[in-house]
């Protein structure tokens, strides 16, 4: 993902307003690779801005995704989560029991759909999803079962 600084003029380029509200997400987004919901970025960014809105967060989130900077993935844990990670399509780890998400470093470069199997769909993308627990949730079943 870019920089704050890159998104706000990305912004400005497409006629966007850049606002401290924005400029605020921005910085909370850089870096994160937790693939976080609205609703968490909201909490960080309240951190730095108590006043933010919620709405503001959804709008300046859908904005970056419209924009090709982040996606926007339902991954079935109750709230779309946004991922910064859009250079190179991947895989995502999510855990079964607390919702966390993950990039999987791992490429299925014979992946194809057999010859009419499409169902006559005009297949433009894919996602790949594995699920299981992850070390922490791992862990504190394992201490459950002792």
């Amino acid at each position: 993902m870019r920089t704050p600084g890159e998104l706000s003029e990305l912004f400005r380029a497409n006629g966007r307003k850049v606002t401290a509200q924005r400029q605020c997400i921005f910085r909370v987004l850089e870096g994160d690779m937790t693939h976080p919901s609205a609703e968490a970025v909201h909490i960080a960014a309240t951190r730095e801005m108590e006043t933010i809105s919620l709405k503001t967060v959804y709008q300046t989130l859908h904005d970056l995704a419209d924009l090709g900077e982040i996606s926007s993935l339902d991954l079935g844990t109750g709230m779309i989560r946004f991922d910064p990670n859009v250079d190179d399509p991947h895989p995502h780890l999510v855990c079964r029991h607390c919702g966390k998400v993950r990039d999987l470093v791992a490429a299925f470069p014979d992946l194809q759909i057999p010859d009419g199997a499409d169902l006559g769909f005009e297949v433009g993308s894919a996602e790949i999803v594995f699920r299981g627990l992850c070390p922490e949730c791992r862990q504190s079943t394992l201490q459950l079962s002792t």
